[in-house]
């Protein structure tokens, strides 16, 4: 582990910019780069997704699904491996990637917390630095959006049929499907609204594929008579983790919703709640493809007589279906951005991105949802394309946070990360390797309990291969060797042979949570273990 020092940020923002000039004449003589991609400040597309997992994406290996468009940004630009979270849960992960700050800092610790639009955050920076800025679509942070020259968001978690959007005019409702509207939004901004004078920031945020994973009219069928492969750890019996993994509430088996997650709703169900929030706002027309489009799986569930592992199994399968349909909107709405800058001479300048506010368990210890620091909703993808300075088709397991991203974004536009930021730009990776003095561990912090998913508080530390993870209120430690034990089936916390490692890992948590200012975690009010 490489020791605290306070310098140590100086020192990697220095060597950082040092290295987005130290490659220029490497790339261009050595991949047909162009040096004067580095000249001019360019334009950045954020494409962010609610719980895209990163095992559903082609470029990641998927086994379920395929995912072109996505996977031709992987091809013309890097794929980055190691993409961590500091908090997996959706509203914290916005806030952390507006600030450059942990939970803690900047306020939302938990989806209950309401962002104080009023602290620095990168967009603000952008707008002073020439740039206009944009955000369309999921915001899930309560408060305005602040430091937007234009901005349209959904309220809360919005709907997936006929959304409304809040703008600063008020409230709006548009017909139609919500990912292929963000889309047309943001084309449109692109086509009518955006200064072509001035670099621009866009961010286009999918609601999808949030639960309850509604797939929109050109996919209904999509995958109908598919049999996904079941991860190895369907059922999964938690035998070698803990209290918190035990007494978690996020499984299939359990807590997954036949009529609401599965869309077995039959008639009289249209004073549920829940129906009414998702498909009771269907016009005739969407309702009646939508019926058709399930009638065939009621009548099967209606007429057997599931229970037990097969029940799971069939709820796996129907999950599945929903989930991936609506990854398929986003990776084809995805394809029209990159469409459409092309057609209009904005690629080569244009650096865009795509990301996830946290990774998602499909099926993966029986579960779905994320939370937990284990690997598939700790990991997020990250993709970046960089026409003329990254090396089409690289990839990178350099260890990287949604902590850097702002630093990221002022980096690309010129523009000073102010001290306070906690995090390192990635732009020396799009370049080349990683600068001297580059961090060998992240810092991880999950707060919202008691909760909904009932996931335990904990806080750990990643190295890389080495995982620690301390359930706080339970006084309970966890560590895993994720070369020999990929899958984090059997915490080898206690064992002498790993002793040492442990010990290091907890020293680097200590040292961690001083350079991020951690203050000692609060006492739980009802606390169930208490």
């Amino acid at each position: 582990m490489t020791a605290y020092n306070p310098e140590r940020r100086r020192f990697i923002k220095q060597a950082g910019s040092a290295a987005a000039i130290i490659p220029l004449g490497i790339l261009a003589s050595g991949c047909g780069s162009r040096p004067e991609a580095l000249k001019t400040p360019p334009n950045i597309i954020f494409v962010f997704s609610d719980d895209h997992a990163f095992q559903a994406l082609g470029c990641y290996g998927s086994i379920v699904n395929e995912t072109p468009n996505l996977d031709r940004l992987a091809e013309e630009g890097m794929v980055f491996d190691k993409c961590c979270v500091t908090n997996s849960i959706c509203a914290p992960s916005r806030a952390v990637i507006l600030t450059g700050k942990h939970s803690h800092l900047n306020g939302v610790r938990d989806n209950r917390d309401e962002f104080d639009g009023t602290q620095q955050t990168f967009p603000k920076i952008l707008r002073q630095s020439g740039y206009q800025t944009a955000i369309i679509g999921k915001w899930h942070l309560k408060t305005e959006p602040t430091g937007f020259d234009y901005w349209e968001v959904l309220p809360g978690q919005g709907h997936y049929y006929n959304p409304d959007f809040r703008t600063p005019g008020g409230t709006i409702t548009e017909h139609g499907y919500v990912t292929d509207i963000i889309h047309d939004k943001a084309l449109d901004w692109l086509e009518t609204k955006r200064d072509p004078e001035k670099p621009f920031m866009l961010m286009i945020q999918n609601k999808a594929p949030h639960r309850e994973w509604e797939p929109g009219p050109d996919h209904l069928d999509m995958y109908e008579g598919t049999r996904f492969p079941e991860p190895p750890n369907l059922f999964d019996d938690y035998e070698g983790r803990g209290t918190a993994a035990r007494r978690q509430d996020m499984s299939i088996a359990e807590t997954m919703r036949i009529k609401a997650d599965l869309k077995m709703w039959e008639e009289g169900d249209e004073e549920d709640g829940t129906f009414q929030r998702t498909i009771g706002r269907m016009d005739e027309e969407q309702r009646r493809k939508w019926d058709e489009a399930y009638r065939d799986d009621l009548e099967e569930y209606q007429n057997s007589s599931l229970e037990g592992d097969d029940l799971v199994r069939w709820k796996y399968q129907r999950y599945m279906e929903d989930y991936l349909r609506c990854i398929a909107s986003v990776d084809d709405n995805f394809g029209r951005v990159l469409d459409y800058l092309e057609e209009n001479g904005l690629a080569e300048n244009t650096v865009v991105m795509y990301s996830s506010d946290q990774g998602f368990y499909l099926g993966e210890h029986g579960w779905f949802d994320k939370r937990f620091m284990y690997k598939e909703s700790f990991f997020t993808p990250f993709l970046v394309r960089w026409p003329g300075v990254i090396q089409p088709g690289s990839r990178s397991d350099e260890l990287v946070s949604n902590l850097d991203f702002a630093e990221t974004f002022l980096d690309l536009a010129g523009a000073e990360p102010p001290e306070d930021m906690q995090g390192l730009s990635l732009k020396p990776l799009f370049t080349g390797p990683a600068p001297g003095g580059w961090r060998d561990s992240v810092y991880y912090n999950y707060y919202e309990f008691p909760a909904v998913h009932s996931v335990r508080r904990h806080e750990g530390v990643f190295d890389g291969r080495y995982k620690l993870i301390y359930f706080y209120d339970l006084d309970e430690w966890e560590f895993y060797d994720t070369e020999k034990d990929p899958r984090e089936m059997k915490s080898e916390y206690g064992n002498p042979e790993y002793s040492e490692i442990i010990k290091t890992l907890q020293a680097e948590l200590e040292r961690l949570k001083v350079e991020y200012q951690v203050p000692p975690p609060e006492p739980l009010e009802n606390n169930p273990d208490a």
